[in-house]
C-alpha cells in the first residue's frame, strides 16, 4: 500500500491510498461469504453458492462493492497509523479507481490535529491564593452548620425575607384553573429566589390565612411561557432559629466535645482545602500560561461537534428541569445568547487543551496502570452513586473506557505542568507543589485536585 498526502490546510489533509488488489484478498474472501449467505440459488444451500456462479449470476460488481466497503475503512485506518497523523473527524472517502485484480485507489479527506510545537514548561511562573485561614473562613463554616441543625418555629406575624411559608398555589388563565398549576402545602423561604416571577414580593408581608393573586408567567408544563394569574393561601408563617454556638452545639453537630475542638477541626479542614486549591490553581494557571504561548488553529468540524454536544447537554438539562426556556435562564441568571457565546469561547479552548496536553502526555510517555484506572471508576461511582462495577460495565459496553484512560493520562499531564512551574502565593511565599502531596496524605491531595478541575470544567 501505497499512501501519498496533500495538505490542504494546516487543519485538513487529502491521503490518497494505492492498494495492490492482492491485500484485498481477505476482504474478497468475506465477500463471496457474505453474498452467498444472501441470495437463493436453486440448487444450492444458503451460503454454498460457489463464486463463479454468484458472477454468473449477479456480477462481479455486487462482490466488489462488498469487498471495498469491508476493506477501504481498514486501509484507512492504516494509512492514518503510517504517516502519522491525528484525525479529529470523520474522513470524507472516495474510491476513484478500481483496476480488478490490479489495484485500487481512493482518497480521504479528514481534519487533523494541527502540527505545533510545546515550548518549554519549566520554571513558569504562577501565582495562586495563600493557604492563610482567617476567622471568617472559619465563622463561615460554622454558620453553614447551624443553617443545616436551624429549627423553625411559627410566628404569628407577617413574612419577611428568610421566613419560611407553607401555602397553597393555583393557576388560572382567563379564568379557568390549570390543573397542572396547583400545589398544596408547599415549603418555600421566602426571598430564596423562585423562578416563578413575583413570588416573592407577593409573599413579603403576608400572614397565615391570607390570600393573594399576583400575575406572572408560567415557567413550566404544557402552558409554559403564557400569563396567567397565580393565587397564593399563606398557611403558616415560620422563622428559622439558629441554635446557639456551644459546646451542646458542637456536640451535635459533630464528634467534638467543645466547641473550641469543634473550631479547631474546621480551622485545619480549610487550610487542607486551602491547599487542594493551591495545587488546582498552580495546574490550571500553568496549563493557561502555556496555552497563551501556543498558536493553534481549531478544525472547523471538531469545533462544530464540540459545541453542538454542549447544546445537546444544555437542551437536556432544561428538557429534565421541567422548566421553559426562559424560565431555565432567569434561574441561572443568564440568556441563552450569553451561554451559546459561552460554548463558542470554552469550546475552542477545551480543543486546544485536548491538544496540548496530548502532547505534552507523549512527550512525557505518560500512561495508565491498571489500578489507576480501577481508582478512577471508584471515584467516579462514588461521585454518581452508583456501583463501581456497574460503572466499569458500562463503560466497556459503550467503548468509553479509552475516554476514561485519556482523562487521566490528560490529568497526569496537568500534574506535570503544575509540578514544573515555579509557584508562589499571593503572600510571596514559595510552593512547593511535591511537599504538599506528602503533607496532605501523599498523593490523595493530586486525585482530589484532579476531581476539583472536572467539576469546575
Amino acid at each position: 500500500m501505497k499512501t501519498a498526502v496533500e495538505e490542504l490546510s494546516p487543519t485538513r489533509v487529502k491521503l490518497t491510498v494505492e492498494v495492490p488488489f492482492d491485500e484485498l484478498r481477505p476482504s474478497l474472501d468475506a465477500a463471496y461469504k457474505k453474498v452467498a449467505q444472501q441470495v437463493r440459488v436453486p440448487g444450492f444451500r444458503p451460503g454454498k453458492v460457489p463464486a463463479r456462479i454468484i458472477e454468473q449470476r449477479f456480477g462481479r460488481a455486487v462482490v466488489l462493492e462488498e469487498t471495498l466497503n469491508d476493506a477501504v475503512p481498514k486501509l484507512y485506518g492504516q494509512a492514518v497509523e503510517e504517516i502519522d497523523v491525528f484525525p479529529v473527524s470523520q474522513p470524507d472517502i472516495e474510491v476513484t479507481k478500481i483496476e480488478d485484480g490490479e489495484q485500487i485507489e481512493f482518497t480521504a479527506e479528514v481534519d487533523i490535529r494541527p502540527n505545533f510545537d510545546v515550548p518549554d514548561y519549566a520554571g513558569v511562573e504562577v501565582v495562586v491564593d495563600a493557604a492563610t485561614v482567617s476567622d471568617e473562613d472559619v465563622d463561615g463554616q460554622l454558620d453553614g452548620l447551624r443553617q443545616r441543625f436551624a429549627t423553625l418555629t411559627g410566628v404569628e406575624r407577617e413574612a419577611a425575607a428568610g421566613d419560611f411559608v407553607v401555602m397553597d398555589l393555583r393557576a388560572e388563565i382567563d379564568g379557568e384553573n390549570i390543573e397542572e398549576q396547583q400545589a398544596n402545602e408547599v415549603s418555600y423561604e421566602v426571598g430564596a429566589g423562585s423562578v416563578l416571577q413575583g413570588l416573592d414580593d407577593a409573599l413579603l408581608g403576608m400572614s397565615a390565612g391570607e390570600e393573594k393573586s399576583f400575575r406572572t408567567e408560567l415557567v413550566g408544563g404544557e402552558n409554559a411561557g403564557q400569563e396567567a394569574d397565580v393565587i397564593i393561601s399563606v398557611k403558616s408563617v415560620k422563622e428559622k432559629v439558629l441554635p446557639e454556638l456551644d459546646d451542646e452545639f458542637a456536640q451535635l453537630a459533630s464528634e467534638f466535645d467543645t466547641l473550641e475542638e469543634l473550631k479547631d477541626s474546621i480551622r485545619e479542614t480549610a487550610r487542607r482545602n486551602k491547599l487542594v486549591d493551591q495545587v488546582v490553581q498552580a495546574r490550571e494557571k500553568a496549563l493557561d500560561a502555556l496555552l497563551e504561548k501556543i498558536e493553534i488553529p481549531i478544525p472547523d468540524s471538531a469545533l462544530k461537534a464540540e459545541v453542538d454536544a454542549r447544546k445537546h447537554n444544555l437542551d437536556h438539562q432544561i428538557a429534565e428541569s421541567g422548566l421553559s426556556r426562559d424560565a431555565f435562564f432567569r434561574l441561572y441568571q443568564t440568556t441563552e445568547e450569553e451561554r451559546f457565546n459561552e460554548f463558542d469561547t470554552n469550546s475552542a479552548k477545551a480543543i486546544k487543551t485536548g491538544f496540548v496536553l496530548d502532547k505534552i502526555v507523549k512527550a512525557e510517555e505518560l500512561g495508565v496502570s491498571e489500578q489507576e484506572l480501577t481508582n478512577f471508576v471508584v471515584r467516579r461511582a462514588m461521585q454518581m452513586g452508583v456501583q463501581p462495577n456497574q460503572l466499569a460495565q458500562h463503560l466497556a459496553d459503550n467503548d468509553q473506557l479509552t475516554l476514561a484512560m485519556v482523562e487521566i493520562v490528560r490529568d497526569k499531564a496537568k500534574a506535570v505542568l503544575g509540578d514544573a512551574a515555579k509557584v508562589v502565593d499571593t503572600e510571596g511565599a514559595e510552593i512547593d507543589l511535591k511537599a504538599l502531596y506528602t503533607e496532605i496524605n501523599g498523593e490523595e491531595v493530586q486525585e482530589e485536585a484532579a476531581e476539583e478541575e472536572k467539576a469546575d470544567a
